[in-house]
Formats: structure tokens, C-alpha cells, sequence
């Protein structure tokens, strides 16, 4: 039996993971002839509420040595983040990438391995965890090893997996390198093609969408049998005015109070994108010019990726580059590498922009601002990007009068603001355009990466304007592909 399973992503927008089995399933040990295929979409790291960060430490119901093949959209943590732990768990084969999610994953992978580490460190150091020693899920040496695994496929190229299987990359416009997988499964003498989009990027232009990188919209015209969908913003519409001058406001208000800008972003590409804004509010004396701290690990190195995949520009991205070139040599735009650089932050007490990971406060070195920043009226906590639910990002986002930080509930009298524009998904409108672009309909879709209420309502909208089959894809849920 051949089929389609949810192992994460279903029911949550975090863990992204979906199977597909082709033929006999395997006895046990290695995948071998006779055995069939097992192929995974996506690896990506459980986020949010603990129900879910436990599934991380648990074994997938395929073991890691019989799975084949991993199709990788993009190189977002909750997308590839768990693959070191699969690594770690047995896995020799193919990882297939574009060449700009290899080149991100081969700095945010050992990051988050290093993170990772630091964090369990700092809680055995406090004696903060459950756990006697606290351990982290992957070193930063298991991931860097499972790089070796990776596979640099460009856009549009044929790849052919076994004889029953082959795939190939399209552009989903979601951040640098990011694909939807389209996938080919000949059986039994019939042709199906299966669609997972990973994150689908914004429809519209980047005036709606500030800082947008790769070319607006994902690839248009397709014609899946089968349509696996993110449903992120399923229920939501992004605002539509300019963002530019609400920014400016927030970062003055601040300053003027004497307090620092602390801004959750994901380190790779929203960073980037970020500075390249402030450094244009700077340049129109909009904001005033105070020293910007990227604290991230693998800062440096995101930038000069960044800058190396000019292939993917909007015009507006390529534009800023030419006109400011690389934020690694911009006075007062500070980019902190090891711990200690880190920690020189915390002890200025004059105004400043703080641009640090995880985007949703959930580890790295985000934390220890939060720690000193938070409980401070006169600074700005100021969210850009999205906040899943039981995160700390979105419990602070919701008007949490605390949080817990390593053990410690801090206080939250900080300014918190967020600004939707700067999303990197599709909204409801954008997703039901993109859909209506299709040649004919799927017969049949099913809804992942989206909290229930999201994931629900896009369901509702696709019935109703395009008449479709469509279900919300539950955790471990198998579809039996015919």
C-alpha cells in the first residue's frame, strides 16, 4: 500500500514532517530491494506548546535508517530542524535542497546544535531543569555531520529518486531558496503528481510586503492530484497600509523615553531584511542614527549568503543592495558572533536596536535580552514576525504580565508592538488567488502548518469560493495514495 503520513505540522504549525511510503513496507534494518520507498517532506523541529516540543524526543513510527530521502522546502527551523536529530537516529541518505537552503542550513543547523548545547549548559549551571544532566537534543557537531548528507538541486531540475518516484523544485517566494516540492509517482501504469508547497510566500508586491527579498508570488499554474497546503494565515488578512512610518514611530517613541528596541527575528533573511530598513530610515533621518546589535551566532555568515543569492532579488531587494552594499561594513551596525560579544550588548544602558533569535523567544540569546529588557517601561519589545501559539514570543505578544526565562518569571512592563507587514506568508486572499491560478482541481487537499482555527477556516474559504475536496490533516493521519 502506498500512502501519504502526517507526522508533524497536523493539528500545529510547527514540525513539519509528512511521509510518503511507496510499496512493502520494510521488515526491518536498513531500506533494501523489495522494501519499497519511504520518503520524508520536510524535518523540522516541534515549537510552542510542551505537548508538542516532546514529540522532538521521540522517535519517528518509520525508523530514521528505513526512511530513504528527505525533500527539504526551506531552511526554517520548523521545516529542517529536526534533521540532525535524524541523522543522529541512523539516517544515511539524500537530503535535496535548493543551493540556497544548503548554504542557510549549513549555518543554521550547527546553530541550532550550539544553541542547543548553550541552553542546556545555562539550565544545568542554574540547576533550572527537570532533567539530571540537562541534554541537548543534537550537539552542533551531529549537526555539522549531517550536512555531508545535503544534495543542491536548482530550481526546475528532475530528480529521480526510485523508478516509481521523482521530483522536482518550484519557487514558493517565501524567504531565499524556499520551494514547493512537486512531486511524480508512477504506479501501476497511471501518472499522479503531488504538490507540498512547504510556506507559501506573498502573492502581492513588496510595498505591501516591506523588505520582501524573492519575487513576489509563488509559481503559478500547477496541477496536482494531490495538494499538501500551509495554512498559516489561513484566517487572517495582512494589513495593507505602509509600515514604514508606524516603524519609525515606535523605534522615536522609544528612543525619546531613554529605552532600547529588542526585536525577536529569525536569524536568517528577516534579520537581514530588517536592517536593510532600519538602514534606510537612518539614511532619510526618519529614526535617529543609534548603534543596531545583530546578535546572532551565525550573523556574519547569513549576511554573506544572503548577499550570494542575488538570483532570487525583487528589483526593490537588489536596489538597497546596490545603493547600501553589505551591512557587515555599516557604521554603528554591530554584529555579535561569540558569547562575550553578546554579552557587551547588556551592559549598555544607552538606546540602541537589539536584533537577536529565536523569532519566537523560544531559546538563544533572544532570552537574555528579554531578561534585562523586559521588565524596563521605557524599552520596545517588537515583534515582526509569527508568534505560534505557547510561545513565549506570542504569550509576551498577548499581554503577558510575565514570563519564564530559564526558571525565572521576569516581569513585562516594556512597550510591545507588532507589525503584520513584515510576514513572510501568504494571508487568505493570497492563498486562495494563488489557488485560483491552478489548471484544474486537485482531487483532494490537505491543510497542515496551521493552528486549528487557521488551518479550519481555510478550509471553509477553499469550499466556498472553489467548491474543492479538502480536509485538515490530523497528527499521524495516513492517506492512502491509490
Amino acid at each position: 500500500m502506498s500512502y501519504i503520513q502526517f507526522l508533524g505540522a497536523a493539528g500545529t504549525v510547527t514540525g513539519s514532517k509528512h511521509l510518503i511510503h511507496i510499496g512493502q513496507q520494510p521488515a526491518g534494518g536498513a531500506p533494501g530491494p523489495g522494501s519499497g520507498f519511504q520518503l520524508l517532506v520536510d524535518c523540522g523541529l516541534f515549537q510552542g506548546p510542551k505537548e508538542w516540543r516532546l514529540k522532538n524526543w521521540t522517535d519517528l513510527p518509520v525508523p530514521a535508517r528505513q526512511i530513504h530521502a528527505v525533500i527539504l522546502t526551506h531552511a526554517h527551523l520548523d521545516h529542517c530542524g529536526w534533521i540532525p536529530r535524524l541523522y543522529k537516529e541512523g539516517f544515511q541518505g539524500p537530503i535535496y535542497a535548493t543551493p540556497a537552503t544548503v548554504d542557510l542550513c549549513g549555518i543554521i543547523l550547527p546553530d541550532s546544535g550550539y544553541l542547543q548545547e548553550e541552553d542546556a549548559a545555562y539550565h544545568n549551571k542554574q540547576k533550572s531543569s527537570k532533567h539530571t544532566p540537562a541534554l541537548p537534543l543534537y550537539t552542533m557537531e551531529e549537526a555539522q555531520q549531517s550536512l555531508a548528507r545535503f544534495r543542491a538541486v536548482p530550481f526546475g531540475e528532475s530528480v529521480q529518486l526510485s523508478p516509481e518516484l521523482s521530483f522536482r523544485f518550484v519557487r514558493a517566494a517565501h524567504i531565499l531558496g524556499s520551494a514547493m516540492a512537486e512531486i511524480t509517482l508512477s504506479t501501476n501504469g497511471s501518472r499522479r503528481l503531488l504538490l507540498f508547497t512547504g510556506d507559501i510566500g506573498r502573492v502581492r508586491n513588496s510595498t505591501l510586503a516591506p523588505g520582501k527579498v524573492v519575487h513576489s508570488g509563488p509559481t503559478e499554474g500547477e496541477s496536482p492530484d494531490v495538494l499538501v497546503m500551509e495554512s498559516t494565515y489561513g484566517n487572517r488578512h495582512h494589513p495593507q497600509e505602509d509600515v514604514m512610518p508606524e516603524l519609525a514611530a515606535l523605534i522615536n517613541a522609544a528612543v525619546q523615553r531613554g529605552g532600547t528596541i529588542v526585536v525577536p527575528a529569525f536569524a536568517v533573511e528577516r534579520t537581514q531584511k530588517f536592517l536593510f530598513l532600519l538602514k534606510e530610515l537612518m539614511d532619510q533621518k526618519q529614526i535617529p542614527r543609534i548603534p543596531v546589535h545583530a546578535d546572532s551566532p551565525m550573523g556574519i555568515h547569513a549576511v554573506e549568503i544572503f548577499l550570494k543569492h542575488s538570483e532570487e532579488f525583487s528589483p526593490e531587494a537588489k536596489d538597497l543592495i546596490a545603493r547600501h552594499g553589505s551591512p557587515l561594513k555599516w557604521p554603528g551596525f554591530h554584529f555579535a558572533s561569540t558569547t562575550e560579544e553578546s554579552k557587551r550588548i547588556n551592559q549598555s544602558h544607552f538606546p540602541s536596536v537589539i536584533v537577536s533569535s529565536s523569532g519566537m523567544c523560544e531559546g538563544g540569546r533572544i532570552q537574555h535580552h528579554l531578561i534585562q529588557r523586559l521588565p524596563d517601561p521605557r524599552n520596545l519589545i517588537l515583534f515582526i514576525g509569527y508568534q505560534a501559539v505557547a510561545t513565549r514570543g506570542r504569550l509576551i505578544k498577548e499581554g503577558a504580565r510575565e514570563v519564564k526565562l530559564f526558571g525565572e518569571m521576569v516581569p513585562v512592563r516594556a512597550q510591545v508592538a507588532a507589525l503584520e507587514q513584515f510576514s513572510d506568508h501568504a494571508d487568505v486572499d493570497e492563498l486562495l488567488e494563488w489557488l485560483g491560478t491552478f489548471h484544474k482541481t486537485p482531487q483532494s487537499t490537505h491543510i497542515v502548518h496551521g493552528e486549528p482555527d487557521s488551518a479550519e477556516a481555510l478550509r471553509q474559504a477553499i469550499i466556498k469560493d472553489l467548491e474543492w475536496n479538502v480536509d485538515v490533516a490530523q497528527y499521524m493521519q495516513k492517506d492512502e495514495l491509490q
